[in-house]
């Protein structure tokens, strides 16, 4: 009896111990994957810390097998619409460019050895062992399929992955879930052979409007914002009110015609080759759905331009190049799907006639393209400007018989613009996301193991710095906003090299090679400023907006910049000399105190240097011979020069220098590197010689 009693007592013990035994052998597994953790394998660890969410299976309404959801979600997502009947005959076209070895030895250095193959399972890495074991192999191939305007039916299979969005209410429609394609590398190694011919002849020919910004090879979010708050400000300037509206192209890619798209690209010159390429590259394509219990059948389906394709963004800004209307006073710029509307009046409410007026024009000719608009994702801001003591108009605008008011915060390529354009509120939310960031990094470094100092600062120039100080380049954080952004900086900043917090600041930023924020948003302007001065003003509406005395490359101007507003007013804006006083950027416009910041670097350098050579269509007799890296030096010793000025000082006894590289012990472990980094900054349990 004596012995039953104790049973219990004794499985319950070894239960305890086998459980703490697991827990125990985790964690030692735990830590030694984090001491190994080198520089290619410390995104692996991040994303272990992370976690995954399980896939979701999609439970749809009268869909109750496999096969029904299958087909449920092909017909909600690939609609069936006529498509051009495959040609009978393949004629050879005359005069079609070989493509050559280097050409593809180009696309597949920018190709991702990591990327996921299509439904052959064949990765970006045997390809380019198959170009490194015979490079006439690929070429041959490609150069064959363009000479006859030909895409194998092979090559237009792809494996549709079934994801669900993040944050529905609901999941039992096919919208709350998304697609992700994942076509054959092969095929996506010609579509960026192809996309690369494309936008040469697109740039040639004018086939692009210059206020796109998007999919294009030198243009950016940066400069679509660049441009818009110019012009907002700009007709501010001129005292106008101003108001800009905000449009999505519903469906985007899935929409455009084959045929409709082709006759534009025939009737602009296009080369013919091309053209039927593109048009057979569109046509007859098949998808196999991928999700738990899927019957992995693959399915006709009329896709538009595929998803995940390296030419799809190029032929759909091609495709809507026409919704661009030409304003008298106000401005249209898109980027890639999203566009908007500027008109500058004599007030608010005169601004609302227009904008509902240039939409419906838009909007006819979306509908002859079989584009529409997601009017939900519809919305209008009026701007002010800081100094403006009048009442907030609230007057609202009506499209396709919905009222929308004026929103006070607006999202817009990762921008949080307000009415002010005041952006503490912007730099707030990214502080949120990076702090974010942060917690999951944070799982990955005790206080004294976990990963390298090392691999620390790896994570934080990829997964922290980028978020925080996104938009950067183009506004500048207040004084209170800034103050936030450092006192989350220091924490990383000890984070990164065990310091403590009586760490003096001064040390705590040149320990990781780390600079101050404000120095970094500094780089970041002057980085920006010296591309916009680089481009060609043909193809950057931001290049194309900056004042006449900067000189630029090729001195073109855009025909639709309002500055001429200002001629003869007392608020005229003109940088007559690039060696004048700094330009604060409250009281200019943002591009004339953007160029203001690399006056300096543009008078040391006689030819300015251009961003890249593959933007401009002509003699390389006329490429200035400088290159865009010769700028890379001054503008490294730019950012040490604002580190030292605007970094607290270091203590007396610290000798070491600010540097940008790291420095040579932070791959060591972390218990060790932090106790050198404790010595080095004074601040630590040991005895430490000034040697």
């Amino acid at each position: 009896m004596r012995k039953n009693q104790s049973s219990p007592a004794l499985a319950h013990v070894a239960r305890n111990t086998y459980f703490k035994a697991i827990q125990s052998a985790k964690r030692v597994n735990w830590s030694q994957f984090l001491a190994d953790v080198d520089g290619r394998s410390v995104w692996d660890a991040r994303k272990i810390a992370a976690g995954r969410t399980p896939d979701r299976f999609p439970t749809l309404e009268n869909a109750s097998s496999p096969t029904k959801i299958n087909n449920t979600l092909l017909q909600h997502f690939f609609p069936p619409r006529p498509s051009p009947p495959p040609p009978l005959i393949l004629p050879a076209f005359k005069d079609v460019p070989p493509v050559l070895p280097a050409e593809v030895s180009c696309a597949l250095r920018k190709s991702s050895k990591t990327s996921a193959p299509g439904p052959s399972g064949i990765a970006y890495s045997i390809w380019m062992q198959v170009h490194k074991a015979n490079e006439r192999l690929l070429p041959s191939l490609f150069t064959l399929l363009l000479t006859h305007g030909y895409h194998p039916v092979a090559m237009k299979k792809a494996n549709g992955i079934v994801l669900d969005k993040p944050g529905k209410p609901d999941y039992r429609t096919p919208s709350s879930f998304r697609i992700i394609v994942l076509l054959e590398t092969v095929s996506k190694i010609l579509e960026r052979l192809s996309a690369l011919r494309l936008a040469s002849a697109a740039r040639s020919l004018s086939l692009l409007h210059p206020n796109q910004c998007g999919s294009l090879a030198g243009l950016g979010c940066f400069d679509a914002i660049a441009t818009l708050t110019y012009e907002v400000r700009l007709l501010q300037a001129a005292a106008f009110k101003v108001s800009t509206l905000f449009l999505d192209v519903k469906g985007g890619f899935d929409n455009v015609c084959a045929n409709k798209l082709a006759t534009i690209l025939a009737r602009e010159g296009v080369s013919t080759y091309l053209v039927a390429w593109i048009k057979s590259f569109l046509s007859k394509r098949q998808y196999r759905l991928i999700f738990q219990g899927a019957p992995k059948v693959f399915c006709p389906v009329a896709v538009g331009t595929p998803q995940g394709s390296p030419i799809s963004p190029l032929l759909f800004v091609l495709y809507i190049a026409s919704l661009h209307p030409t304003l008298p006073q106000g401005l249209t710029i898109s980027y890639v799907d999203d566009l908007t509307i500027t008109v500058g009046l004599d007030s608010v409410r005169s601004n609302i006639r227009p904008l509902q007026y240039y939409f419906g024009t838009i909007q006819r000719q979306g509908a002859d393209l079989g584009v529409a608009f997601s009017v939900p994702k519809t919305e209008v801001i009026h701007w002010r400007t800081p100094k403006d003591r009048s009442d907030v108009s609230f007057a609202p605008i009506v499209i396709n018989d919905i009222l929308f008011p004026p929103s006070q915060v607006v999202r817009w390529l990762g921008y949080w613009l307000t009415p002010t354009l005041h952006f503490s509120n912007h730099f707030l939310r990214h502080l949120a996301l990076a702090k974010a960031s942060f917690t999951t990094i944070r799982q990955l470094s005790a206080a004294g193991k976990g990963l390298s100092s090392w691999c620390n600062s790896k994570l934080v120039f990829g997964a922290i710095l980028p978020i925080l100080t996104y938009a950067c380049d183009l506004f500048v954080p207040d004084t209170a906003t800034l103050k936030k952004l450092n006192l989350f900086w220091h924490v990383v900043l000890r984070l990164t090299t065990n310091c403590f917090h009586t760490t003096a600041l001064g040390a705590l930023y040149r320990e990781p090679s780390l600079p101050p924020i404000s120095s970094i948003c500094k780089h970041r302007r002057r980085s920006d400023a010296i591309r916009l001065v680089c481009a060609p003003s043909v193809f950057n509406p931001a290049t194309a907006r900056i004042p006449e005395s900067v000189p630029t490359w090729d001195q073109g101007r855009s025909a639709d910049d309002h500055r001429f507003l200002l001629r003869g007013s007392s608020k005229a804006v003109h940088l007559t000399s690039l060696l004048g006083p700094a330009v604060n950027s409250a009281k200019h416009l943002p591009l004339d105190s953007l160029c203001h910041e690399v006056s300096e670097l543009i008078e040391e350098i006689p030819i300015l240097p251009l961003a890249s050579t593959d933007l401009v269509p002509l003699p390389l007799s006329r490429i200035p011979s400088v290159t865009y890296q010769a700028l890379r030096a001054p503008l490294l010793q730019s950012l040490l020069a604002d580190w030292l000025d605007l970094s607290p000082p270091v203590p007396l006894l610290y000798p070491y220098s600010a540097c940008l590289t790291p420095h040579a012990f932070t791959g060591v472990p972390r218990f060790i590197c932090g106790r050198i980094h404790q010595m080095r900054s004074g601040a630590s349990y040991l005895a430490a010689p000034v040697s």
